[in-house]
């Protein structure tokens, strides 16, 4: 779908642009307050900026922000649940590294 073909007739639309820019319209109204409920946090905003650069552990992130790893985890899981965010696992010096990446490079709000 392409941004210009989004329905006019809507009050209130959210979509994301993926990497190939297809546009993904959000429908469900619990899905677009999770997104929003996400984006609400200043936190979660700077982990979205740092892993847009490319994929990122929790240690990286934390170190990054300078909080601790416990933090930027809860705050992963929130971005993930409103699927802003995917995570893969892969081993690491101490145990399992909990990867996180964007899964999409635009969200767009219109407002009719």
């Amino acid at each position: 779908m392409e941004i210009n073909e989004i329905n006019d007739s809507e009050f209130f639309e959210v979509g994301l642009l993926n990497e190939s820019s297809d546009l993904i319209v959000i429908e469900s109204d619990d899905h677009i307050e999770l997104i929003m409920k996400a984006l609400s946090s200043k936190t979660r905003r700077e982990i979205l900026q740092q892993i847009q650069m490319g994929p990122m552990d929790v240690s990286d992130i934390a170190a990054i922000l300078d909080m601790t790893e416990a933090n930027i985890s809860a705050q992963i899981k929130k971005l993930e649940k409103a699927k802003l965010i995917s995570c893969d696992y892969s081993s690491g010096k101490h145990g399992v590294r909990k990867i996180s990446s964007i899964r999409f490079n635009s969200l767009l709000v219109k407002f009719a």
